[in-house]
């Protein structure tokens, strides 16, 4: 591997730089096509997953966005209290939390269905550009956590 200090240390040349710009970046484009569902980014993960699988308990739906469940309850009783979800208690284990969509939470994923098309539009990206930007993210992902 060729050491070269001064462009390894580059800004331009870092990684988590573009990442994080592009992660930034991304998710703001998101805002607009999402406040007319009412629903912010974060939010709307979480209604991705529940339109895969309902019900799920807090701990798979954490482990599916990669995130603790104390980061994902507070999204959890905002959706909930906007009444597109209900939390209750697991019937084995009364410690542990069910979460279902509501008939208006799955009514919602009809109105989601124009979010990637108009994402595709405002990122100016092709279906097959996402799917291997996509790609590369989890390969990524995978490599970071020793997957």
């Amino acid at each position: 591997m060729d050491i070269n200090s001064d462009e390894d240390l580059s800004l331009e040349n870092q990684l988590c730089f573009a990442l994080t710009v592009a992660s930034r970046t991304v998710v703001q484009a998101y805002r607009p096509v999402l406040e007319p569902m009412g629903l912010t980014h974060p939010q709307y993960l979480v209604m991705l997953a529940l339109w895969d699988h309902s019900p799920l308990s807090v701990k798979a739906v954490s482990a599916q966005l990669l995130h603790e469940p104390a980061t994902i309850s507070p999204l959890l009783k905002r959706l909930e209290d906007m009444g597109y979800l209900r939390r209750t208690p697991n019937a084995q284990d009364a410690r542990a939390l069910d979460v279902e969509l509501t008939p208006e939470g799955v009514a919602l994923k009809d109105r989601a269905r124009a979010v990637p098309p108009a994402m595709l539009a405002r990122l100016k990206l092709s279906r097959e550009e996402v799917r291997v930007l996509n790609k590369a993210m989890h390969n990524l992902i995978d490599a970071a956590t020793g997957d």
